[in-house]
């Protein structure tokens, strides 16, 4: 009988500067390890898609969030485990000291706010998701750009 896919909520966290936050997931991690990743994870069993992106936004980083931008899009990938994830990702803005996250000991190692310009850092380990990270980021960017921001 085949599994329904798992259910993610990611966030696209937008400052001041139209920047969008990422950050590095640690070489230890079983999956997409060493890559640059948007903030995000599984929706748990009887919670819906944004009340998952509200805890996940706190759980890594430490911020809340204040506003939903918009909806940048809904992504399905299989990744090395084999369990296919349909992933819906919003574009947010957050409450908090953006210069001070509070990353996930042993999840995260570091961080950058990147501007459009700038994706092509999200290229490295690209071998690692074939390019997700950064399609998901232009899409973002290109929300900003259609709601003026």
């Amino acid at each position: 009988m085949p599994t329904a896919p798992l259910r993610c909520a990611g966030a696209l966290i937008v400052d001041d500067d139209g920047r969008i936050f990422f950050q590095r997931r640690s070489p230890q991690r079983k999956l997409f390890p060493d890559t640059w990743d948007i903030v995000g994870g599984h929706v748990e069993p009887g919670e819906g898609i944004e009340d998952a992106l509200y805890r996940e936004v706190t759980e890594e980083t430490g911020w809340t969030v204040s506003i939903v931008l918009g909806l940048v899009g809904e992504y399905t990938y299989t990744p090395a485990d084999g369990l296919t994830r349909v992933e819906t990702d919003f574009l947010v803005r957050v409450d908090g000291e953006l210069a001070r996250p509070r990353l996930e000991a042993g999840k995260h190692t570091e961080f950058r706010w990147l501007g459009e310009h700038e994706v092509g850092v999200l290229d490295e380990h690209r071998d690692v998701n074939d390019g997700l990270i950064r399609r998901i980021a232009e899409d973002g960017f290109a929300v900003l750009r259609a709601i003026g921001l």
